[in-house]
């Protein structure tokens, strides 16, 4: 099947991640029908050890989360950056590489089986409402936390702008729960921070790459000059612990920065699929010298 979005991995280059879209015509032959013989007994196989573990597994197991784990299996055979995403990941995805989306303005993680708020975004609905960098989120609406996975439980805290959800948190130093409404707004995740490094260093960390990266690090990079003016001496671009996000976006930002070349290619089983990206002439950084960091 051919896939329709190419995300970029940074811990290892490019990495692909498959949404079916339509089948691709296979040439008949001898080969391809013994070929296809094969699999199809292997299929039958799964299908007898899958009709065994519903009907003997000390417990009904749920089928959809059998026949999910069994892709996952499938795809990390392959490769460690292959993946597959039901519907629900595939919404959280786009929301990430959109770079806004409503909701409440809280970066949240889990810490020893609770669900605990580790920043929040300036300006945002839950800034404004007093929720705290640590405090710990019980309740979600009437939801207890704990009957949550953690991606329903952020889904839970994304909605349509303007309604609002109750939060129940345990602060330190308090001996009862806190109820907080908040109404969801629109939260933009800067992709691109800036400052200075000195006086004449130019200081940008790009988070991951998303909708909005490329047209961020064109202010940063304007911010910045015009802030050392004549004294600037050069650049610092951080990559560290940068997810990835959008191959496009990362083609841009390499372009932004380079003269000519090639920036990167991807490959596929049908020679047709190869694509290869052109940086087109102009440099951002004007000729200063450009360090990056990565890990």
């Amino acid at each position: 099947m051919r896939g329709s979005l190419i995300l970029l991995g940074a811990a290892a280059g490019v990495a692909v991640s498959l949404i079916t879209t339509r089948p691709q015509l296979l040439l008949d032959s001898a080969g391809a029908k013994a070929a296809t013989a094969g699999a199809y007994h292997q299929l039958a196989l799964f299908r007898d050890v899958f009709e065994r573990v519903r009907a003997d597994y000390v417990e009904r197991p749920d089928d959809g989360k059998l026949i999910e784990s069994a892709i996952n299996g499938m795809l990390a055979g392959l490769d460690p950056h292959s993946s597959y995403m039901d519907a629900r990941s595939f919404r959280n995805m786009q929301l990430q590489t959109r770079g806004k989306f409503g909701g409440l303005g809280i970066e949240v993680t889990v810490e020893e089986g609770v669900l605990k708020v580790r920043a929040l975004i300036d300006g945002t609905p839950a800034a404004k409402a007093g929720i705290m960098a640590n405090d710990i989120i019980t309740h979600l609406g009437q939801t207890p936390v704990q009957a949550l996975t953690f991606d329903q439980a952020v889904e839970k805290m994304h909605g349509p702008v303007n309604t609002m959800i109750k939060l129940t948190i345990m602060r330190e130093g308090q001996d009862k729960p806190i109820e907080v409404p908040i109404t969801r707004k629109i939260i933009r995740v800067p992709s691109v921070r800036s400052w200075m490094e000195g006086d004449d260093v130019g200081f940008i960390r790009i988070t991951q790459f998303n909708e909005q990266t490329t047209d961020a690090l064109k202010r940063a990079v304007a911010d910045v000059s015009a802030q050392s003016g004549d004294e600037l001496k050069g650049f610092i671009v951080d990559l560290r612990n940068n997810p990835g996000g959008l191959l496009e976006q990362a083609i841009s930002v390499s372009d932004a920065f380079l003269e000519k070349g090639e920036i990167v290619s991807t490959r596929g089983r049908v020679a047709s699929d190869t694509q290869r990206f052109h940086a087109h002439a102009g440099d951002l950084a004007k000729g200063k010298p450009l360090i990056v960091l990565i890990n």
